[in-house]
């Protein structure tokens, strides 16, 4: 750093706070402390909590002061890399070389359609397809030239090109795309902001007249068809964006719109989605621990001529009890826990009707044992229902599984068998389906070595697989690459952390020859039972081509080992989240004292969001451990945040981290939250924190206001602290794909500049 070039000093207001616990005098009472269900005690009278960056916090994204002091923020963090330009540039290019820009996704049958959609060199942007369909054949091998002028299949139609939606626009994200059952009308929803509000529109397909449009309208992005063209179901949001009242739209009709359901406990969201057999709309609602299920029988609400649509409560919500459901044949299926009653899932069925609570029933296999009885060795996830077969999904042994159901032509289980893959580590799943009436399933498949492949497999046969499309990656040669899975001790002796490695082989081999240190990076997540996957990452080749070895730890509080790898008592909810920051930290040290592939002069470290609070936690327990931290879109100010339930999504996260306001909670989190743990005179790592101005998850203000806090209280020797804010983005980075390759350019960049690889040729 030269001594021209200086970090912004923000101003410190000394004397502010916000309080923890019971509301504080003038505090506007229809921002709840606490939900209403809690039995836990407030801290009463509140206690204060220095908040001397509370000012950088402007909801409104306009105050003056707020956005000068962010614009130096990227001045200072564009002056600090502008060294890196050329490397940026390489990396951005050869990111580019290594993706198919030009290509389309495999197309899936729906009525007298297939559906897919196509990319092209330079455009930014989808554009979604149709083309018609034989329903008397099978689609043949597709024979494409690779040409952009050239269509998927015959007579192929685009239907939606999000690039003309997006003309003039610096953000544009489609939120849900569906065509009406009679296939003659589209409704789409689109946010132009990165802030995850939607607006309402419907097309004619063949003539593109707008059908329908609302600016004043503004929805969560997922909408559903009714049985027929004439009705459309989407959801509202309350001040803080929850999703909270779901309303049916009836088109062309002029009445005004009905609403169906409000949810007005604050920690509950809801959503909802139709039936593969396109028979019911199932409302879902539900908090971190607590769920319910209506539904609406389209059929029935068709043939009643009333103005009111019926919608019936599945089973009611009982405190900590999971659900989520399926329908087939008269039956939902259904996927639940009970508080402790068993660590994981169960899968019972029970009638299609309303209040079945009292009929569930486990499911059994044919040796007549349950197939998912909840136990710790099988993690089922959920189900997905055809008219033949039921297919579930979840993980065992710590590795993603599909699970083929055969019916005996009624509702009991004839076959049970598990989709097998010869690679150790990998990560699998059902891909999007559209008709219930099916022979086959397509499932995809990848590893850390091996590129995406989407496999047709026929439910009659499950060796019958055909590989209909392999993700092409110019430039890869899998020989040059590998990847190993293993396990690191806890700290307590506890648990077993696993972790994952991809590197190149030349480097591994020339590290195990003479023990030389080789640059690594840790990325980790490990919140809300998320599973960081064996999954195969394009760009990711940037760092390893360098010779970078990319490292994944599975640490608790994912769900990778099953949900008890996620909830107390064993594993980092609530008051065990320290879990997490813990085994990272283990799996680092063992990167460096055990396995002696790194040092910390050539170690750097990587999460996003939650995991952002993860790495703010790490650097705090163990600065020494790091040359370099990247942090995207961190939640880091977590007291702060948690005692506001007016900031979005405060109140659904109080069953995720617990409720800072409530005495049993409020010490616990001031322990680990990386704002008010930032050490005096420490020599932190430095630190790359990128945020969206617009983000209404993490908002901006908690990556600026850590970085002033570590610039105001880390040593000398400290590395330097940038915070990079996209003017024009929320929590998903850039929509437009090309500026996400630039902005991941310019964080890997900094990364390989870090670890001393800036000038290191690719391999």
């Amino acid at each position: 750093m030269t001594a021209e070039l200086k970090p912004p000093v923000a101003r410190r207001e000394e004397d502010r706070v916000v309080y923890a616990g019971a509301a504080p005098p003038g505090w506007d009472p229809k921002i709840v402390r606490q939900s209403e269900s809690s039995k836990e005690k407030l801290l009463d009278p509140p206690v204060p909590v220095p908040d001397p960056y509370g000012w950088m916090r402007d909801d409104e994204r306009k105050n003056e002061e707020v956005l000068e002091h962010l614009k130096k923020e990227n001045e200072y963090s564009k002056g600090l890399t502008q060294h890196l330009d050329g490397l940026r540039q390489t990396l951005y290019d050869s990111m580019l070389s290594s993706i198919v820009e030009t290509d389309y996704t495999v197309p899936r049958p729906d009525g007298d359609y297939y559906l897919y959609s196509r990319t092209f060199k330079g455009k930014s942007y989808r554009m979604h397809c149709r083309a018609p369909r034989d329903k008397t054949k099978p689609l043949q091998k597709i024979e494409w030239d690779g040409t952009a002028e050239s269509p998927i299949l015959p007579g192929e139609e685009a239907y939606m090109d999000v690039n003309v939606l997006a003309e003039g626009k610096e953000f544009c994200s489609l939120g849900g795309l569906a065509i009406s059952p009679s296939k003659k009308l589209l409704a789409y929803s689109v946010d132009f902001s990165g802030d995850e509000t939607y607006h309402l529109h419907v097309i004619n397909l063949a003539t593109k007249e707008q059908i329908f449009q609302d600016p004043k309208l503004i929805i969560r992005g997922s909408i559903k068809w009714g049985l027929d063209d004439s009705d459309i179901y989407y959801h509202t949001m309350d001040e803080t964006k929850r999703p909270y009242q779901f309303w049916r739209k009836r088109l062309n009709s002029g009445v005004a719109d009905e609403l169906l359901d409000q949810e007005d406990d604050p920690q509950f969201w809801s959503g909802s989605f139709k039936t593969i057999d396109e028979r019911y709309i199932v409302l879902e609602k539900g908090s971190g621990e607590t769920s319910e299920a209506w539904f609406i029988d389209l059929e029935a609400d068709k043939e009643s001529s009333g103005s009111t649509t019926k919608l019936e409560c599945i089973a009611p919500r009982r405190y900590r009890t999971l659900y989520d459901v399926d329908y087939r044949t008269g039956y939902w299926w259904i996927t639940s826990k009970t508080g402790e009653e068993t660590p994981n899932m169960r899968l019972f069925t029970a009638p299609a009707e309303a209040n079945c609570q009292d009929e569930w029933k486990l499911i059994e296999g044919p040796d007549g044992k349950p197939l998912f009885d909840g136990g710790y060795d099988r993690a089922l996830h959920g189900v997905s229902a055809f008219e033949s077969h039921v297919v579930a999904h979840g993980r065992e042994g710590g590795i993603p599984k599909v699970w083929i159901m055969g019916m005996d032509g009624g509702n009991a289980v004839s076959s049970f068998e598990a989709l097998t893959f010869d690679e150790e580590a990998y990560d699998s799943g059902l891909s999007g389906h559209y008709e219930y009436k099916t022979d086959t399933i397509m499932v995809w498949y990848d590893s850390l070595i091996t590129p995406t492949q989407w496999m047709e497999i026929s439910l009659a046969n499950l060796s019958e697989r055909v590989v209909v499309k392999q993700k092409k990656v110019p430039n890869y040669n899998k020989e040059e690459y590998d990847c190993d899975r293993y396990l690191v001790t806890s700290r307590d002796g506890s648990a077993q952390i696993p972790v994952l490695r991809v590197y190149r082989k030349d480097v591994m081999q020339e590290h195990q020859a003479g023990g030389k240190p080789v640059p690594t990076h840790l990325y980790g997540y490990g919140s809300y039972g998320h599973c960081c996957e064996a999954e195969f990452v394009t760009t990711r080749l940037e760092l390893m081509r360098r010779g970078v070895v990319y490292v994944i730890a599975q640490i608790r509080g994912g769900g990778e080992l099953g949900r008890q790898w996620y909830e107390e008592p064993n594993g980092a909810k609530y008051l065990c989240k320290k879990n997490t920051f813990n085994d990272f930290v283990d799996v680092a040290r063992d990167l460096v004292d055990g396995k002696k592939l790194t040092t910390p002069e050539l170690l750097s470290c990587e999460g996003r969001s939650a995991g952002g609070l993860l790495i703010g936690a790490t650097i705090n327990q163990a600065p020494e451990l790091f040359k370099f931290a990247l942090m995207g879109v961190p939640f880091v100010d977590i007291v702060c945040t948690m005692i506001d339930s007016s900031i979005p999504l405060t109140t659904n996260e109080w069953e995720e981290w617990g409720n800072v306001n409530e005495e049993k909670y409020f010490k616990y989190m001031m322990e680990y939250s990386p704002m008010q743990n930032v050490k005096d005179g420490a020599k932190y790592p430095n630190i790359l924190m990128i945020c969206g101005l617009n983000d209404s998850r993490v908002p901006y203000w908690e990556a600026c206001k850590l970085a002033a806090t570590i610039r105001h209280k880390h040593g000398a020797e400290s590395g330097s602290v940038c915070v990079k804010i996209e003017m024009s983005a929320g929590h998903f980075s850039a929509s437009d794909r090309y500026k996400y390759y630039r902005e991941l350019a310019f964080d890997y960049a900094y990364l390989l500049d870090q670890l001393g690889l800036a000038n290191t040729d690719a391999k």
